[in-house]
């Protein structure tokens, strides 16, 4: 019995008792409606069919116990949390907020038997390990009230429920009215969510500002986020100037989109227009894998197979410059006294490398959704405009692909979007120095992997290094914004046209 008190399971035999009762709750609510019909006489006619009642009788008895759920998981280990911190020993209680923390963090590893980083020699393991104890009972006591509370729960609203039950209840508008409940519940989430992350990024924004010059951040050239611990460190200060960073994110999703859009566009033009059934029904599926594939995978494969490729391509054009401009003639139009060594620097790491994987992994967002919307173009266009004459690749370029921009537009941005929040590949392809370069064979960071960068390890968040990732995530999200308002504009002017 202690086995299965201790942790989640004591609550899944709850959440299954409750299922039953559900169920029962709904057979039970049905057959009830269902007798009170079978007796006749007046009044006896009922307003709902027995299934409304049943599933009456069923929300009201799953409803309650969701509610005593989640009451206990936003409050049980907060409330357990502050128990505990409460009774901390003397050494621990003088610790600071945070030291508290992750003191009373490593004491629920220990009692959970894993690794806490607190050696056993260390005079707070003991206490450390008494309190994880003590925070263990607590929980376990809180998992064991909240199942009874759910079966309790579940029975009194059963048991509400089923004594409502009449001819006259408005069973279908109940039912109906928790549905639509529930609809909005989830259309205020959604809002209430974005507003979330809006208003998080804007306040940890506005606390970075407060440290660093928005100026300093939007137009500067050179990024180092590095903070100093002590106020004797050496190498300390750090630079945000976010430019080499928004330079990294432009190259890099700029390859990738000369890459993926004319691929996925002509891609589906081909599908759709000009394609044979069978083509059809073998090649699009093949496309559409490509999106399947996890990014680790085409980081992986640009990293072993692509990025050494292109390097061997930069130092082949490197060694052909060189030979070029030591022609005779050439040599003396060139202007530079002693010609370097190297013109083309290749990186074993690079922004063309990762911009080609990259828009190899896009192309299906192109395709497989312009391949769609063409689809969609009415027949009765394309008919229209062979009947006046004009070719079949005429009517692709004039009047179907003219009629499909907006939902053209609509995958391209979809896929400038996937482009610009990617990660696992820039990381293993394009490397992480911020620098600003024309060479496309050197390596680059972009927004994304420095917002993973800053966040990941240990970290305080009251120190320009991590307020600065909100910032970045910030700007990121007003260019998303400005992307979706142009493509709105284009999506309004071409269906007044074509609508």
């Amino acid at each position: 019995m202690q086995s299965l008190v201790q942790g989640m399971p004591v609550l899944g035999l709850a959440a299954l008792v409750v299922l039953l009762l559900t169920i029962l709750a709904f057979r039970s609510g049905a057959g009830r409606a269902e007798v009170i019909a079978a007796t006749g006489g007046p009044g006896r006619v009922l307003h709902s069919l027995p299934g409304y009642h049943g599933q009456y009788v069923a929300i009201w008895t799953a409803f309650p116990a969701l509610v005593v759920f989640i009451l206990w998981a936003l409050l049980a280990g907060r409330a357990a949390d502050a128990l505990v911190l409460n009774e901390l020993p003397e050494a621990v209680a003088r610790l600071a907020p945070f030291e508290q923390a992750a003191f009373l963090d490593a004491a629920r590893k220990i009692a959970a038997g894993a690794a806490s980083g607190i050696s056993a020699t260390d005079p707070l393991y003991a206490a450390a390990s008494e309190v994880g104890a003590r925070h263990l009972g607590l929980m376990t006591a809180t998992r064991l009230a909240a199942a009874i509370g759910m079966v309790i729960a579940a029975g009194l609203g059963f048991l509400f429920a089923r004594s409502q039950l009449s001819a006259r209840l408005r069973a279908r508008n109940r039912v109906e009215g928790w549905v639509q409940g529930l609809l909005v519940g989830s259309s205020v989430i959604a809002i209430a969510t974005t507003l979330g992350i809006v208003a998080s990024l804007v306040f940890e924004t506005f606390r970075f500002f407060q440290e660093v010059s928005p100026f300093n951040f939007l137009f500067g050239l050179q990024w180092s986020a590095q903070t100093s611990i002590r106020a004797d460190q050496v190498g300390g200060s750090g630079e945000f100037g976010a430019v080499p960073l928004f330079y990294g994110t432009l190259v890099i999703s700029a390859i990738a989109m000369l890459v993926a859009v004319p691929t996925g566009l002509f891609a589906a033009i081909f599908l759709s227009e000009y394609a044979g059934p069978g083509v059809r029904r073998v090649v699009k599926p093949v496309l559409e894998v490509l999106a399947g594939i996890p990014t680790v995978v085409y980081g992986f494969f640009a990293l072993l197979t692509v990025a050494p490729f292109v390097r061997g391509m930069g130092e082949a054009l490197n060694g052909a410059l060189l030979w070029l401009f030591t022609l005779p003639g050439l040599r003396d139009l060139w202007f530079v006294p002693d010609l370097p060594e190297v013109l083309i620097e290749a990186q074993p790491t690079s922004a063309l490398a990762a911009g080609l994987v990259m828009g190899i992994m896009i192309i299906p967002f192109v395709s497989s959704l312009s391949d769609d919307v063409i689809n969609a173009v009415p027949q009765s266009l394309r008919d229209g405009s062979l009947a006046m004459g004009a070719t079949k690749s005429e009517t692709v370029r004039n009047v179907v692909l003219p009629a499909a921009l907006p939902g053209i537009v609509g995958a391209i941005l979809l896929a400038v979007s996937r482009a610009v929040g990617e990660t696992m590949i820039v990381v293993m392809a394009a490397g992480q120095r911020a620098q600003i370069t024309p060479n496309p064979f050197s390596d680059v960071t972009t927004v994304t992997v420095q917002i993973v960068d800053l966040l990941t390890g240990d970290t305080e968040f009251d120190s320009p290094k991590t307020l600065s990732a909100f910032a970045l995530g910030f700007v990121l999200f007003v260019v998303t914004l400005a992307f979706n308002f142009i493509a709105l504009r284009v999506v309004q002017k071409y269906r007044e046209k074509y609508d």
